[in-house]
């Protein structure tokens, strides 16, 4: 920091940060895995005490790869925000990058129920306006409300962790999302 005014983040500190945000987002979707920070760092390319600059200890870490994926959810939804007939797509894809990324969702639960009221709140405020949409042009129920999308996530979920098997967990969250979004969406 010079003078008050915080520097920029060098190049190679940006790049081994993302990086780092994507191989710990694929440690955390592979089937069984335990985001270890020696796999994440030798996937990043990196070496542990870099990992460790960046991100002190687990909890630092998964709460930056929460908010990478947040952030990935959101331009997704962003980008669907003006296509009403898009909303059922975007919510299927919503739902299986939560399954493929349940490990994630664990290590989320570890955080103090604060914390985890707001990235709650986080997502429910990114589908509030499609949802919205969506429901004014006559794709969804007409009582669907964005506060019952949480519902939505923490059934499939409860679906996802109901066995330690991850294939037979991801077969029978698929099913759920299917039976979910045929109890949300409008036919045609």
């Amino acid at each position: 920091m010079l003078y008050g005014t915080p520097t920029a983040r060098r190049r190679d500190a940006q790049r081994n940060r993302a990086a780092i945000l994507q191989a710990a987002s694929e440690v955390l979707a592979q089937e069984g895995a335990v985001a270890l920070m020696p796999e994440i760092a030798r996937r990043a390319g990196i070496g542990q005490a870099t990992l460790y600059r960046h991100f002190a200890d687990r909890q630092a870490l998964t709460a930056a790869v929460l908010t990478y994926q947040l952030e990935i959810m959101e331009a997704r939804v962003a980008a669907c925000s003006g296509h009403p007939a898009g909303f059922r797509d975007l919510l299927r894809e919503t739902l299986h990058s939560q399954i493929e990324l349940r490990g994630l969702v664990k290590l989320v639960r570890r955080f103090d129920l604060g914390l985890q009221e707001r990235y709650r709140q986080r997502v429910i405020a990114a589908f509030a306006a499609p949802l919205g949409r969506a429901r004014e042009h006559g794709h969804v129920r007409a009582d669907l409300v964005p506060e019952d999308l949480s519902l939505l996530f923490t059934m499939v979920q409860g679906v996802a962790e109901a066995t330690d098997d991850v294939r037979a967990a991801r077969a029978a969250a698929d099913r759920a999302v299917d039976l979910v979004l045929d109890g949300v969406f409008l036919p045609g």
